[in-house]
């Protein structure tokens, strides 16, 4: 392996585990080396509603304060930027969210915070009907790291009247704080953590969609 920055990390993917090994030197692993296990997960789910509905209801799923008892870890939402794009079509919107931290009493204890501050960016294509969600964590970085991405797309067997949506989550806990020496239950703790918020959000996602269903003239509630 050639020498130089680039002989100094690894990644291996195992089953739905990723393994990052950085430091130390390849020709004699046994200096340094620190392994850190990412917990990744997809999730998958079909709407049946058009794309243009389904979308909309992602956008008004914070805004409704009847869906605040259901989606009760997310505690404010501010959006921070709103920017069309005139040439490409496409609309950029970045919102800060503040959280519940993740993962289970136990963690928050140990990092000593209640809440967590995180980042959405999103970008959506009318043209091309594709939306687009990445939220990262920006505070407790020293901590733990959590991805999110979704993405709503029209379903390739009914275009018009469905939508899929692929959400993938990976969960890495750094390897020099407080939480290393448990980073896999605590990353497990957190992915099922994750997975029952995921649950809910489509709930209030199903939810809205038959609101607005309703409202456009279709199938009354």
């Amino acid at each position: 392996m050639e020498e130089g920055p680039s002989s100094k990390f690894m990644e291996v993917a195992s089953s739905n585990n990723l393994y990052h090994i950085c430091g130390g030197d390849f020709h004699n692993m046994s200096l340094s080396v620190k392994i850190v296990m990412v917990k990744a997960y997809t999730q998958e789910h079909i709407y049946k509603h058009p794309w243009e509905r389904v979308t909309s209801a992602s956008w008004r799923k914070f805004a409704d304060p009847e869906n605040k008892r259901t989606l009760s870890h997310v505690l404010e939402v501010d959006t921070l930027s709103h920017k069309l794009d005139p040439l490409s079509g496409k609309l950029y919107t970045t919102r800060a969210l503040t959280v519940h931290a993740p993962g289970p009493w136990f963690v928050r204890k140990i990092i000593g915070q209640d809440i967590c501050h995180c980042v959405e960016s999103t970008v959506v294509d009318a043209q091309s009907k594709s939306m687009q969600l990445t939220t990262r964590n920006i505070s407790l970085q020293k901590f733990i790291e959590v991805e999110e991405r979704i993405h709503y797309e029209p379903h390739p067997d009914n275009p018009t009247g469905w939508t899929v949506c692929r959400q993938q989550t990976s969960i890495c806990i750094k390897p020099l704080s407080a939480l290393a020496s448990m980073a896999e239950k605590v990353e497990q703790r957190c992915a099922e953590k994750f997975m029952q918020n995921s649950v809910k959000g489509r709930e209030v996602m199903e939810r809205i969609c038959k609101y607005l269903e309703a409202e456009s003239g279709g199938i009354p509630l």
